[in-house]
């Protein structure tokens, strides 16, 4: 397939600036009634689907507690764990989604650091900085993994957490269009998938739209044995189906782990 020379980090900026302005759901910010509950200790977050995340994959009390929340923007899960007592950065590649959570910040009187980025590059981050990354489903939008769980493991302190949300790769099998408009499991790729590979930028233009954002499949062995691989121990393990659409039952579509940096 032709344009394998294209940068997803500045393409997927430029695609998420635009889903902001759009409304997208993940782009919604939460409400100022969300953040006061929050701050009275009747708070949720979510890391894959739409259901809430386990409390028990985060510390009990949160107050004092320094967490990234990666590839995170939108003003959804950082304004709720900044008014919840953590100390949040919020980390995400699109100005935009990092203006939603400045927004709810100044509207909510939240003290949250938001920095611009890619996620496989930290170095604005410090070693051992943080005692939770929270790190919702996102990693599609980059085509290699490694270097996201080297830095996640980097930033973490000994005995820090991180909660890691992500597809389940068998969801790029099935033609796009026949899924989403008429809701028929057609199987039309191999393994692994991406955008990028599988369309020409005149075939994507034409099924996604030439802006949207570039996705790119990723194996268990790259999510699950990538966290082992940076040296991550994996305590926790969840999954969700999308309720959206016709894969729901049959397969999860969305995967979650809790892993510990060891102490």
């Amino acid at each position: 397939m032709q344009d394998r020379v294209v940068d997803p980090g500045a393409h997927n900026r430029a695609a998420w600036d635009k889903y902001v302005q759009e409304g997208n759901e993940w782009s919604r910010p939460v409400s100022a009634e969300d953040v006061e509950r929050a701050r009275r200790g009747d708070w949720s977050v979510v890391l894959i689907g739409r259901e809430p995340v386990d409390r028990s994959w985060l510390p009990t009390d949160l107050a004092g507690k320094d967490v990234l929340c990666l590839a995170s923007g939108g003003g959804q899960q950082g304004p709720i764990l900044a008014a919840a007592g953590a100390r949040v950065t919020v980390f995400d590649n699109s100005p935009r989604q990092l203006g939603q959570d400045e927004m709810v910040a100044a509207r909510d009187g939240l003290e949250l650091r938001t920095v611009l980025g890619d996620m496989r590059d930290l170095g604005a981050l410090g070693d051992a900085a943080f005692d939770v990354v929270f790190h919702p489903v996102s990693n599609l939008f980059v085509p290699d993994l490694a270097p996201v769980w080297r830095e996640c493991f980097r930033v973490l302190r000994p005995g820090g957490t991180l909660l890691a949300g992500f597809l389940n790769p068998h969801v790029y099998l099935f033609d796009h269009e026949a899924l989403d408009e008429r809701g028929e499991l057609v199987v039309v790729h191999k393994l692994p998938y991406s955008d990028v590979t599988h369309y020409s930028a005149e075939e994507r233009a034409t099924k996604f739209g030439a802006d949207a954002a570039l996705e790119y499949s990723h194996t268990l062995t790259g999510q699950i044995g990538g966290q082992l691989a940076a040296g991550f121990a994996v305590t926790g393990f969840a999954e969700a189906p999308d309720r959206s659409n016709a894969t729901a039952p049959y397969m999860s579509t969305y995967f979650a782990t809790l892993a510990v940096k060891p102490g």
